[in-house]
């Protein structure tokens, strides 16, 4: 039995070619729960695995509820997403595009920004009850001193500045590039991933992600969208 110590809802994508590549590019299954080979892909500024050593141990995902310290069983949590997602429809988006956000690369859905902004939120809502309050070093490993005023009174309020209209949901493929590489890489993975983007990008499930003693997340429940 795993002992996890944070817990986070997640878009995850369902099984299938998608959800392979994904895994196979950052190296971690979250379903399966078990590092899989990285490809070797032509062109690329370095080895797969120094271009995504940050993002691995989360796995392939989009964050709807940023990891959090529960204060409930893991079925209080499964029981209280279920709740959730039951009232809740699907986001349906059209697609995704790779984009360049500050230095890393990441996915972007197209056409969705306000359903899926208003996901989030209900999700966020419907789970602070269920978490620990911030420790003085969980604070710390913010850096709220980059923070804007806002931002840290979001992560004062709710334990997590990115939420409510700081809210951009997004699916990390790299660590931080220098632009130089983060171009190449880019180059390659379109012509890499386009076979397997989904079109259009349906949201369809609440993804109950677990954190190990690792660090590593693991895939522990699918709520489904059925409002």
């Amino acid at each position: 039995m795993q002992d996890f110590t944070r817990y986070a809802v997640y878009y995850a994508p369902q099984p299938g070619p998608f959800a392979e590549a994904m895994a196979a590019w950052l190296g971690w299954d979250v379903a399966a729960g078990r590092a899989v080979a990285q490809p070797r892909l032509p062109g690329l500024p370095g080895e797969v695995a120094e271009l995504t050593r940050s993002p691995r141990k989360y796995g392939f995902h989009g964050t709807i509820r940023a990891p959090f310290r529960p204060v409930v069983a893991e079925a209080d949590l499964i029981a209280a997403l279920d709740d959730l997602a039951a009232a809740r429809p699907p986001v349906r988006c059209e697609g995704l595009q790779i984009h360049d956000l500050h230095g890393f690369l990441a996915l972007l859905p197209q056409g969705c920004d306000r359903a899926l902004a208003d996901l989030a939120e209900a999700v966020m809502r419907a789970t602070d009850p269920l978490r620990a309050p911030l420790t003085q070093a969980e604070i710390a490993r913010r850096r709220p001193e980059t923070l804007t005023p806002r931002q840290r009174a979001l992560l004062d309020r709710w334990g997590y500045p990115f939420v409510m209209e700081e809210f951009r949901f997004h699916l990390t493929l790299t660590d931080q590039l220098p632009p130089a590489p983060a171009q190449a890489v880019a180059q390659v993975l379109r012509a890499h991933l386009d076979p397997v983007l989904p079109r259009p990008f349906v949201i369809a499930d609440l993804c109950l992600m677990a954190e190990d003693a690792q660090g590593r997340f693991h895939l522990r429940h699918r709520s489904t969208l059925s409002g």
